[in-house]
C-alpha cells in the first residue's frame, strides 16, 4: 500500500497519503496540513463512486451515478444536493488526478475530453470544466525491485488552452503542477 507525502508548493501545505486496491476498486485517503481530508473510492473501471472532501467548514459528499455526478455541499450539517452531466470530480489532491487519468484507459498517443466538476478552494466551490488529456508516452525506469514504467499525460483546461504535464506511475502522481512527491514508504501499485 503506497503512502507518502506531497508538497502542494504554491501554499507550501504538506498532505500525507495512503493509496491501495482492494476487492472492487481502489481507495486514497489524505490529510493535508490546512486539515483538509480527501477520501476517494472508486470502482473496477475508475469511476468516483464515492467522494468525500472535508475543508475546515465544508464539506462536499457525491459519486458518479450513470452519466451524471452527484453530491451534496455544506458548511454545516443540512447541505444543499446537485448534479451535472460529468465523468467525475478534479480537485485540488492528486488522488483526483490519477482517477481521471485511469478511467480514461488511454493508449499511448491517444487523447479524449473528458468534462469534471471542479472543487476548489477553502469553500469547495464547484465549477463544471472540460479538459482534454493525452498520453503522450511511457518511460520505464529500472530500480532496485522492477521496472518503473512512468506516463506522460498533456492535460488541457479547454476553457483558457493552458496545457500542464502530470507524471504517473502505477497509482502514484510523481509530478505535477504545484505538486510534488516528496517522500513515498512503499512503491507503487502498477496497475494495468
Amino acid at each position: 500500500m503506497p503512502s507518502g507525502t506531497y508538497l502542494h508548493a504554491g501554499e507550501g501545505l504538506e498532505e500525507r497519503f495512503k493509496c491501495a486496491p482492494g476487492p472492487g476498486g481502489w481507495r486514497y485517503t489524505s490529510q493535508r496540513t490546512d486539515d483538509v481530508r480527501t477520501d476517494l473510492v472508486v470502482d473496477a473501471r475508475w469511476r468516483q463512486i464515492r467522494v468525500e472532501l472535508v475543508t475546515p467548514t465544508w464539506w462536499v459528499r457525491g459519486g458518479v451515478t450513470g452519466p451524471e455526478v452527484a453530491w451534496v455541499r455544506a458548511a454545516g450539517e443540512t447541505g444543499t444536493e446537485h448534479s451535472e452531466r460529468a465523468s467525475g470530480f478534479i480537485a485540488e489532491s492528486p488522488g483526483f488526478l490519477i482517477a481521471v487519468a485511469r478511467s480514461m484507459e488511454l493508449d499511448e498517443n491517444a487523447q479524449d475530453d473528458v468534462r469534471l466538476v471542479q472543487l476548489s478552494g477553502p469553500s469547495l466551490s464547484p465549477l463544471t470544466t472540460t479538459w482534454r488529456w493525452r498520453r503522450a508516452g511511457t518511460s520505464v525506469y529500472e530500480t532496485e525491485t522492477e521496472p518503473l514504467p512512468v506516463s506522460q499525460y498533456e492535460v488541457t483546461d479547454l476553457s483558457t488552452g493552458e496545457v500542464e504535464t502530470v507524471h504517473l506511475a502505477g497509482d502514484v502522481v510523481l509530478a505535477a503542477p504545484g505538486i510534488e512527491l516528496t517522500d513515498l514508504e512503499s512503491p507503487p501499485n502498477l496497475l494495468g
